[in-house]
């Protein structure tokens, strides 16, 4: 009876990690965190505003801005609680429904990240190899429809998987290698066959990240092939301009994705570290970078954020 009680309690919550072997230093190790969350927010936050108030700014390419920088938000404020809980208050444990609402924010978000950078990828495909048709293919209620769709396409694909979570027994060693909670790590900690969660996981990860990821590398071999046919160096390269932000935030975004979905289901005897801190660079760099990029990269938003604090 004690044994089982045990096994009860042990599974009633997971234990979130932070960096091994540093606990003495957390409080200083959550300062770059705060910074981070701080500027994510307030940098996400100020490309929609200016982006909402600003009527020239109402084109394909700002609306597509804007729904990234809402999933940056979403993605930040996702995972803000329980890292920061760690390294501030030394706060290790999550009750299992707390982690299950936790995966299926973060891998929807994330799903949702993969879809509104293809969207801009299409965004700069139209624009280069079809402006004459740009205004007219990428009009407001298509590209409403689009983020629509994508949107529900990562909420109905990962909707399943909290469900696919609660109906283990998970009696094993409760022990999360990350500040957060993710699917493929948490069904490990089942005491059950879990072949369902890791065939629909890995097919999900193909059919939209995987996906995607193709498309956006397809689009660019087009825009590339495009951009070689015109005849001025000069065009050539204010073409290939208006897309090295995007590329920067797919590089951003895609490189740890795969790179931590490669370590989770093939590099058992990878180090923590390494796990740790790729899983800290695929949540919280995106969201830090992404306007930082475009503000820099975008003179019309760098001239509206320059007036906005200028007043």
């Amino acid at each position: 009876m004690s044994a089982v009680n045990d096994t009860k309690f042990n599974s009633a919550v997971f234990l979130l990690t932070g960096i091994r072997g540093q606990e003495d230093v957390y409080l200083w190790i959550s300062i770059p965190f705060c910074l981070m969350y701080v500027i994510s927010i307030l940098g996400n936050s100020v490309i929609l505003f200016i982006i909402k108030t600003d009527p020239s700014l109402h084109e394909p390419m700002y609306i597509f801005l804007s729904m990234l920088a809402v999933t940056d938000l979403g993605l930040s404020l996702s995972t803000m609680p329980t890292i920061l809980g760690i390294y501030l208050f030394n706060s290790k444990e999550i009750s299992l429904d707390s982690c299950f609402a936790q995966v299926f924010f973060i891998h929807s978000l994330s799903l949702t990240e993969s879809s509104m950078l293809l969207l801009m990828a299409f965004d700069r495909f139209v624009a280069i190899c079809n402006p004459l048709r740009y205004a007219s293919i990428l009009t407001p209620p298509r590209i409403a429809k689009l983020g629509l769709v994508f949107v529900l396409r990562g909420v109905v694909l990962v909707f399943p998987v909290p469900f696919l979570l609660k109906r283990f027994q998970y009696c094993r060693a409760n022990i999360l290698s990350h500040s957060y909670c993710l699917h493929q790590e948490v069904m490990k900690m089942a005491c059950s066959d879990i072949t369902v969660n890791s065939i629909y996981g890995l097919s999900v990860k193909l059919l939209t990240v995987g996906l995607d990821l193709f498309l956006i590398f397809l689009s660019y071999v087009m825009i590339i092939k495009t951009v070689l046919s015109v005849a001025s160096p000069m065009e050539s390269l204010r073409a290939l301009n208006t897309c090295i932000s995007h590329l920067c935030a797919v590089l951003l975004f895609f490189t740890p994705e795969i790179g931590l979905s490669v370590i989770h289901r093939f590099g058992n005897s990878s180090s923590h570290l390494l796990q740790i801190l790729l899983g800290y660079v695929y949540l919280l760099v995106p969201p830090l970078m992404n306007p930082i990029v475009y503000s820099v990269k975008s003179k019309h938003l760098r001239a509206r954020i320059f007036r906005l604090f200028v007043k």
